[in-house]
């Protein structure tokens, strides 16, 4: 679990986020829903150590995170999707996954994990088929499916994802979100995921936050949560409640 108290970001005299609380059950999907500039990105960058903070961010385990540095947040065992993938482009499929073994194995380790990229070809074949070939070639659902895959080689017990679905087409969208749901239903992993794709992130997930100008303006069990008539019209449409129910 992680536990987030008090949590406040700038942007120089911007508040980006404004006291937050939240809770990341282990081993559910949390989503965090709300409009650009929300403060979504911010809260994930302020996990991971990416952001200057104040507050109190706990994973349980491991105690107090804020204030480390984000080589030593990921070997708490947390690592980040960011937004736009952010794969390294002049690598290979395979020397990408080797990347992500960096926060457990180290640069010059002897220590084996061919199986650990057998598993994220099992998951995602294309990676498999796409071996040899370089990250920037490849397509944007690719390097999706890439920048997860790495993700995992870390062998982290909490995965934050960040716009997963920003760029892809519909088909690809509900592949990868599949993807993303048997991580969680196979591994027990704790995934926290951002996504301006209210419908799909909530159908995904088992709770749901709202943010709105850095604060949490509503929350609960994301079935309940998109029932809201606040959130139907603000994040599904006016008219979507039959089709969300």
């Amino acid at each position: 679990m992680i536990r987030i108290k008090n949590l406040k970001a700038y942007y120089g005299q911007i508040a980006a986020l404004k006291g937050v609380d939240m809770e990341v059950e282990t081993g559910k999907i949390t989503c965090l829903i709300g409009s650009n500039g929300a403060g979504k990105t911010t809260l994930l960058k302020s996990i991971s150590g990416l952001m200057k903070c104040t507050g109190s961010i706990e994973m349980e385990g491991e105690g107090e995170l804020l204030g480390l540095s984000p080589r030593k947040v990921s070997r708490k065992g947390i690592a980040h999707v960011p937004e736009g993938r952010h794969v390294f482009t002049g690598l290979t499929v395979r020397e990408n996954l080797e990347m992500g073994t960096v926060p457990w194995h180290g640069c010059f380790s002897r220590k084996k994990y061919d199986e650990d990229i057998e598993q994220v070809y099992e998951m995602f074949p294309r990676l498999r088929e796409r071996n040899k070939q370089l990250a920037w070639s490849m397509s944007g659902g690719e390097q999706q499916m890439l920048a997860i895959g790495r993700a995992l080689m870390a062998r982290p017990r909490i995965l934050l994802l960040d716009e997963p679905s920003m760029g892809l087409a519909p088909l690809l969208v509900t592949e990868l979100f599949r993807q993303i749901k048997r991580i969680n239903e196979e591994t027990g992993m704790t995934i926290l995921l951002i996504e301006q794709n209210a419908r799909v992130a909530m159908k995904a997930s088992d709770y749901t936050y709202v943010i709105e100008q850095g604060e949490i303006r509503l929350h609960g069990p994301s079935e309940e949560v998109r029932k809201d008539p606040e959130v139907l019209e603000a994040y599904l449409g006016k008219h979507a409640s039959k089709g969300c129910r």
